[in-house]
């Protein structure tokens, strides 16, 4: 079949030779096509195929995958949707990590499903997509910007508005080359796990942009691609989860706040107390009533999600911010200890403007806040800072000095939660909240929540990736209690591939909770290849497999499958008091790599594993 017959695909991959500041068009044949869909699909073949044992995340020869998927641009919502694979920096292994926004959109339009980026240029420069045509530009005017000011100047310099063009950039974090720094673009959406923004700085790529432009995504069946996003909405709209989503974000309700609190999942200063009468202030609907919000929708998407928010009282009057999702609040209210919710806005918004990842940001200046507290730290090693529970104008002050690497404790705190633990000495390892493989989780207190915290630590892409919470699903056993170690472990192996599949077609996984249902038949509508729920989930089984093996060459052995001392602790007060995951880690990891078809002491793949979902080629990589 001719390339131009593949419905929902633009048909050209790009490549981007950053040292030689050469760029070529690839072309996948729809056999590949279908076995790899696209978004995260795309990234782990090509990171698999192109990076090699040996190459460090800093290497030229390391790739940054930029992909979207079938159903990116068409009428789909949330479909404006990338995925950025690499091999991250707090791992040193493998990274799958997603953005919303429209450079999903703008990309295809433009006429391309992916970007490969390799090498490392001379120069800073960023690329310009438009109508066809991709052009590296310089971008040394840019160098020091924030990540709105570099979007903002962008758009000037090519004489687009605001909505003509995407633009995803880093700021300074990733030009100093912050572990945990992000990929920020159309101003309020990240992607953001295991330093995707130092890889960029890395390769002196400031940013990447996309023109609207007048092409289309070429789509099968229009009409049923249209019924199958109306029964999505219908969904969505009648289920008590989908409804908050829908007005509030994951930002929530002043219910959905308290929620938190009475489930123990709410992150306290630092996991020390699951105590927090403020959570009713740390909520979108409190934001919204309080001050100015405007609408900032996704491409194709009615959900009122994304905001800005513009104060119009106190201290910041007539300043105005992204309106924070939950693990922003949660990392810059409760879990520093700050009870106002204006400074948590204007936090979480510095952390975007900086270019961190706001996750890892909050554990690590966490962790510092604690301790503070102890007297393990004082002013004298801070560099002067007054780091204790609340003090927001030193928290600021701390994440500006660490986004530029300004002096030795701010340098060493750039290197992440864990590095910097492990330099910090005794106490703050047992206090530090990480993953052994060496990245902090979202912020959630997963004490109560083991589900995420099993699959985080397990993960294989610097984030977590099952912890599926879709309709009811035939082949994926809802857990039922949620301190159940079968239930959690065999749910996660269960599941593993929902979330790839969605992350491989280009959507919002808000958008498409039925990634096996509604979004399957949204996705047979653009493509028309007619794939059933296990075709689909074996597409994600493939994605999680190879970038399974990808890190068991790299050297992510399956030891540092484990949390840290304190992330798996027993929590000393709240409805999980006294309740912890640690004795059961073993017989979970036992029950999960066995229905995962994995062997227990080495963590591989077994061969027929492998050769039942069409990696045959693995077999001899990790078996020789």
């Amino acid at each position: 079949m001719a390339q131009d017959k593949v419905y929902g695909y633009a048909g050209k991959i790009l490549r981007v030779d950053l040292t030689n500041e050469s760029i070529s068009e690839e072309v996948l044949d729809e056999a590949e096509l279908r076995k790899w869909v696209g978004g995260v699909g795309f990234g782990a073949k090509y990171l698999y195929d192109e990076v090699p044992p040996g190459v460090q995340w800093n290497d030229p020869e390391n790739r940054l995958i930029v992909a979207s998927g079938p159903l990116g641009g068409t009428r789909m919502a949330g479909s404006g949707t990338i995925s950025i694979s690499t091999k991250g920096c707090l791992t040193n292994g493998a990274t799958s990590t997603q953005a919303n926004g429209f450079m999903g959109a703008f990309m295809k339009f433009s006429g391309y499903d992916a970007i490969i980026f390799q090498g490392s240029a001379k120069r800073w420069v960023y690329l310009y997509m438009h109508d066809g045509i991709a052009e590296l530009r310089d971008a040394q005017y840019l160098v020091g910007k924030d990540t709105w000011e570099t979007e903002d100047a962008i758009k000037k310099e090519l004489g687009y508005t605001e909505k003509r063009m995407s633009v995803f950039c880093i700021g300074p974090a990733g030009e100093n080359l912050v572990k945990f720094a992000g990929v920020f673009g159309d101003k309020d959406h990240c992607a953001g796990h295991n330093g995707v923004g130092a890889v960029m700085g890395t390769k002196k790529l400031k940013a990447f942009c996309a023109a609207r432009g007048s092409a289309t995504v070429p789509v099968k069946s229009p009409k049923r691609l249209l019924k199958a996003v109306e029964s999505i909405w219908d969904s969505i709209e009648n289920t008590p989860m989908g409804q908050q989503i829908f007005k509030w974000g994951t930002g929530g309700n002043y219910e959905g706040g308290e929620q938190r609190v009475t489930a123990g999942t709410l992150p306290i200063k630092n996991y020390t107390t699951n105590i927090y009468p403020e959570s009713r202030l740390m909520t979108n609907q409190y934001a919204r009533e309080h001050w100015k919000a405007k609408w900032n929708p996704c491409w194709a998407c009615k959900m009122h999600h994304c905001h800005f928010i513009t104060f119009t009282d106190g201290p910041y009057k007539g300043q105005t911010v992204e309106e924070p999702e939950y693990e922003m609040y949660a990392s810059w209210g409760p879990l520093v200890g700050n009870t106002d919710p204006a400074e948590a806005l204007i936090l979480a918004n510095l952390v975007t403007l900086l270019g961190l990842e706001g996750n890892e940001a909050g554990f690590l200046v966490s962790m510092v806040i604690e301790l503070c507290e102890k007297g393990v730290l004082n002013r004298e090693n801070t560099d002067g800072l007054d780091l204790k529970w609340g003090n927001t104008k030193a928290i600021r002050t701390l994440l500006e000095r660490i986004a530029n690497r300004e002096g030795a404790f701010a340098n060493m705190l750039a290197e992440g939660t864990m590095r910097a633990a492990e330099t910090l000495g005794i106490e703050a390892q047992n206090c530090g909240i990480y993953a052994m493989k060496g990245i902090s989780p979202r912020t959630h207190d997963h004490r109560a929540m083991w589900r995420e915290m099993f699959d985080t630590a397990t993960s294989d892409i610097g984030t977590y990736e099952s912890s599926y919470l879709g309709p009811p699903h035939a082949d994926i056993t809802p857990i039922s209690n949620r301190f159940s170690p079968e239930e959690v472990s065999t749910h996660t192996a269960r599941s593993k591939g929902v979330r790839q599949f969605q992350d491989a077609i280009g959507t919002c996984i808000f958008c498409n909770r039925g990634a096996l249902g509604d979004g399957l038949e949204a996705f047979n509508a653009v493509t028309g290849w007619e794939f059933t729920p296990k075709e689909a989930q074996d597409v994600g089984f493939r994605v999680a497999n190879l970038m399974r093996a990808f890190n068991l060459r790299h050297g992510v052995t399956v030891d540092l499958e484990r949390p840290s001392l304190r992330w798996s602790s027993a929590p000393v007060d709240g409805p999980a008091k006294g309740i912890s995951i640690t004795e059961h880690w073993d017989g979970m990891l036992d029950n999960y790599y066995r229905q995962m078809g994995w062997d227990r002491k080495t963590g591989k793949p077994l061969p027929e594993t492998l050769k039942a979902i069409g990696l045959e080629n693995v077999i001899s990589d990790l078996y020789r």
